[in-house]
């Protein structure tokens, strides 16, 4: 009996340590050296290590160059909950509904949820032949746009958790590989602002997405355009891009980013209308 209260006991222990060192980073956002973690939460430094070192490699912190550790997207992610969740449909409703109205092609949000994409809002295209999404729907972060215009603006710290989990399903022919084909397409997003999924996960069918950041400047979500390539075409790309690249700085705008420098015009939304 007295091993059994033991062995209840020990795990009580554990996961008091492990909530003092999140609540110590938590409440230093510009993020914690291992010395500061032991010494704010009573926590000798080889067994905070191993905590920190567990904590990183599932996500819920990360470590910048200089060492320090921060709380990670996928903790702040589990915190916001579905409160967070449910404001944000709201705010982006109005403005997804613009876009919905201007490009005539299906429109969705999603937000990063572990290494897939969550499909929080979608308006389906008023077109016979269209693309044909529904919320609550999850897909890999690898093969879609929502996806990769997220990883595009994750910090560079918090990757590794991404990408080791990845196995790199083929659902086309044209479905990304590996890593490295994966950090290349990111580049090219970071260059252009906003990501395509060019039949990546579903044949016949384009998608072009742009990020949605929080406050903070992170990453809190993204929005895309989809249809079928027959409408959505390579040449009309670069035109749904800036177009889901302004819808998502309004969005932004309206969870309190300040934008660090001008965007194209509102114009480009109207443009795009007159184009179609």
């Amino acid at each position: 009996m007295i091993r059994s209260r033991e062995s209840k006991s020990a795990p009580v222990g554990v996961v008091t340590k492990v909530l003092r060192i999140l609540e110590a980073l938590h409440a230093a956002p510009a993020g914690l050296q291992l010395k500061d973690v032991a010494q704010q939460t009573g926590i000798n430094k080889s067994t905070a290590y191993r905590f920190l070192a567990h904590l990183e490699h599932e996500g819920y912190v990360f470590r910048d160059s200089s060492g320090a550790y921060a709380i990670g997207v996928r903790l702040a992610r589990l915190a916001s909950g579905a409160s967070y969740q449910t404001t944000l449909r709201k705010l982006s409703r109005p403005i997804l509904q613009q876009l919905w109205r201007t490009t005539g092609e299906t429109v969705n949000l999603g937000v990063l949820d572990g290494r897939e994409v969550l499909y929080m809002d979608v308006m389906e295209s008023s077109h016979t032949f269209r693309l044909v999404s529904q919320v609550g729907l999850r897909r890999p972060v690898y093969c879609t746009a929502l996806g990769k215009a997220m990883l595009a603006y994750i910090p560079e710290e918090e990757l590794p958790y991404f990408f080791s989990g990845l196995t790199f399903e083929r659902f086309t022919p044209h479905t990304l590989k590996s890593v490295t084909q994966l950090r290349k397409d990111i580049a090219a997003i970071q260059q252009r602002g906003y990501s395509i999924d060019n039949e990546e996960a579903y044949l016949g069918s384009r998608c072009v997405a742009a990020p949605i950041f929080d406050s903070m400047g992170k990453i809190a979500a993204a929005l895309s355009v989809s249809g079928p390539t027959t409408r959505v075409t390579r040449e009309q790309v670069p035109l749904f891009g800036r177009a889901a690249k302004n819808a998502a700085a309004a969005i932004s705008r309206t969870l309190g980013y300040a934008l660090p420098e001008k965007l194209e015009a509102r114009g480009q939304i109207v443009a795009m209308a007159a184009a179609r």
